[in-house]
């Protein structure tokens, strides 16, 4: 059950919706268990850091969480800042995975982002990491 002491440092959740680079997480209440939580999203967008044409992203992010989970309205509103900056497609799927980690310290997580087909070729970026002393 969600205890009042879980909201505790959420203040993107019931507050303002613009565009903000901050994660945000609550306290996981099973981290003896591993278990994986999958977030995914059609609507991912940033620009070609050349010529500042839009781009277009699939992305899931799949995560064992350790001690805490992430909140989802911070997503939503970290990966809207991404809607004008320019940055390849590779670069944006590992700060995405980093920020991830940063904020949520998971026993694992993965970012996909396969993005829209431009000039003929579809790029999908798969990005992994794996806590040390974790691996299988």
């Amino acid at each position: 059950m969600t205890e009042s002491r879980d909201l505790e440092g959420l203040t993107v959740l019931g507050g303002d919706s613009s565009p903000v680079r901050k994660l945000e997480t609550f306290p996981n209440h099973h981290p003896g268990r591993d278990y994986t939580v999958t977030m995914r999203t059609e609507e991912f967008t940033c620009l070609c850091p050349k010529t500042g044409q839009p781009d277009f992203a699939a992305l899931t992010i799949e995560y064992v969480p350790d001690e805490s989970i992430l909140e989802s309205k911070s997503l939503k509103l970290y990966l809207w800042s991404f809607r004008n900056e320019g940055v390849f497609h590779e670069h944006a799927a590992n700060l995405i995975l980093d920020d991830l980690v940063e904020a949520l310290d998971p026993r694992w997580c993965r970012v996909v982002a396969d993005f829209g087909v431009r000039g003929g070729i579809g790029i999908t970026v798969d990005a992994e990491y794996q806590r040390l002393g974790m691996e299988e």
